[in-house]
């Protein structure tokens, strides 16, 4: 079993297959994330310490048209690949860690809407994206009990509760996970937030991540549909082709870019305060200026583990992207390769995260504590991230895989 890569030439678009018109090119997407991950850190403390639900946030992010980024530009949209999504993702998450988790899930989510649906269904939620543009919030991982979703006549009902879903405080529409009454068989719901009977309620408890718009929705009796249940969730690989199956690894991949996001973001705001402010450290503090032996090791240990985890994300980046070149002509040998190298540097981003938001506080020392400076922001964001995504299970499906050749389960994120 070998690590997978991206074949020569491989190309993707939004969905599986690339669209025919273009939009504008990676060098200006790059620079509009940049752009914009400056203005948000710019006040990034403040907001943080707020905590109040990031409708200007994601004014933001709609005003450098990076909601649109994935939508194919002949429907209006970007016209951008994964691999430039992911490396917006990971410029925002640097600058603020809850707001590329906001981006990054709504990429997800409405990337899925193509994945799940048929072409007439995809057409129309592309459509209806573009128009205002819309933020999609929720998730589609699976959670207990779930949420019911029972035949009527001319369409659906959905009942229950999503707990823990991401963006839903700010979002305009809403995907998630329903299992039929009548079958068991789990699907993808759209639901847009001002439908009769949902009723939304916000986390204020969280320690971290808290711009992330994160909360529970309550769904009763939401009528649905029939042409915003999108298609089955089902592992069953009888139902589930390669494909399909694919979306699980290309979501996963986000939780890394926006945990090494985390972890540069404070290695780079520890090294300017360093630069900068050494010199007003609490006297007391056995660690001293910028050339000290001790703050050089520390720092250096810090960047070679995040640059590692780096190195292993790009591996996976390039193998999701040529994966989705493949298209229909993917195998499940080749998904579950796949998978297993997203699994790899989830561990490794995870692992670098917690790493560099505990430890680099030590390189300024004392006055890290300080909640003006707002260091502390990058560990409980790291750490709430991770709590959700447990490294645990991605080093078991990876033992897995190369000691008996299991392939990894179809595990969407949360």
């Amino acid at each position: 079993m070998g690590v997978a890569t991206a074949p020569s030439g491989a190309g993707s678009g939004a969905g599986p297959s690339a669209p025919e018109a273009a939009g504008p090119d990676r060098t200006h997407w790059l620079r509009a994330a940049r752009e914009t991950a400056e203005d948000l850190a710019t006040d990034a403390v403040a907001r943080e310490q707020a905590g109040k639900a990031p409708f200007d946030e994601v004014a933001r992010l709609r005003e450098a048209g990076l909601l649109t980024l994935l939508v194919p530009a002949d429907a209006g949209g970007g016209g951008a690949d994964w691999t430039t999504a992911y490396a917006v993702v990971r410029e925002i998450s640097a600058a603020d860690g809850a707001i590329g988790q906001l981006l990054g899930c709504h990429y997800f989510l409405s990337w899925s809407a193509l994945s799940f649906a048929d072409s007439a269904r995809a057409t129309e939620a592309v459509q209806r994206s573009t128009r205002k543009p819309f933020l999609w919030g929720g998730g589609l991982a699976r959670q207990e009990p779930p949420l019911r979703l029972t035949r009527k006549a001319g369409g659906y009902v959905l009942e229950g509760r999503q707990s823990y879903a991401t963006g839903v405080l700010v979002a305009d529409r809403l995907a998630v996970r329903g299992e039929r009454t009548d079958t068991g068989e789990p699907f993808a719901v759209v639901v847009d937030t001002d439908r009769p009977g949902v009723r939304i309620d916000g986390d204020p408890d969280a320690f971290g991540q808290r711009l992330a718009a994160g909360g529970s929705v309550d769904f009763d009796a939401v009528p649905v549909a029939a042409g915003s249940v999108l298609g089955s969730l089902s592992a069953d690989e009888e139902v589930l082709s390669p494909l399909t199956a694919f979306t699980s690894p290309v979501g996963r991949l986000l939780s890394v870019q926006i945990l090494l996001g985390i972890a540069e973001g404070v290695l780079t705001e520890v090294r300017e305060y360093s630069r900068a402010g050494h010199s007003l450290r609490h006297p007391a503090w056995p660690i001293g200026s910028p050339s000290d032996p001790r703050i050089l090791t520390l720092h250096g240990e810090l960047t070679v583990l995040t640059r590692s985890a780096s190195a292993l994300t790009e591996q996976a980046v390039r193998a999701v992207h040529g994966g989705l070149a493949r298209g229909e002509d993917l195998s499940y040998d080749e998904y579950a390769e796949i998978s297993v190298l997203v699994a790899m540097a989830e561990a490794a981003a995870s692992r670098a995260a917690q790493e560099s938001t505990t430890r680099a506080l030590d390189v300024i020392g004392a006055r890290s504590a300080s909640s003006r400076l707002g260091f502390d922001r990058f560990w409980r964001n790291a750490r709430t991230h991770t709590l959700y995504e447990p490294v645990g299970h991605r080093l078991r499906d990876v033992g897995d895989y190369f000691l008996n050749g299991a392939h990894p389960p179809f595990v969407l994120p949360v």
